[in-house]
């Protein structure tokens, strides 16, 4: 399970990103790259990083059902996730 702070940074950095996305994108448009350079740095889309929902894991991230690979395992086997079963042969 990820810290709660670790979470929160990057709710953070969502809600950032999603604020200034479309100043970034006239910015670039016009070439203006003195102007995005002070913008604040969470703000641009490549510090974002994928977390489980649940959990927050930042590692094993299956982006079809957002959540890591231990927790969509878990989910699978409960019968959680409609469509998913466990292979057999």
């Amino acid at each position: 399970m990820a810290k709660e702070s670790m979470k929160a940074r990057e709710l953070r950095r969502k809600k950032l990103v999603d604020k200034y996305a479309a100043k970034r994108a006239q910015l670039k448009a016009e070439g203006d790259y003195i102007g995005l350079s002070r913008l604040p740095r969470n703000s641009n889309p490549n510090r974002l990083h994928n977390r489980c929902k649940l959990t927050g894991r930042p590692k094993g991230y299956i982006r079809q059902f957002g959540v890591s690979r231990i927790t969509f395992r878990e989910m699978a086997s409960a019968g959680l996730i409609p469509g998913v079963k466990k292979a057999s042969w």
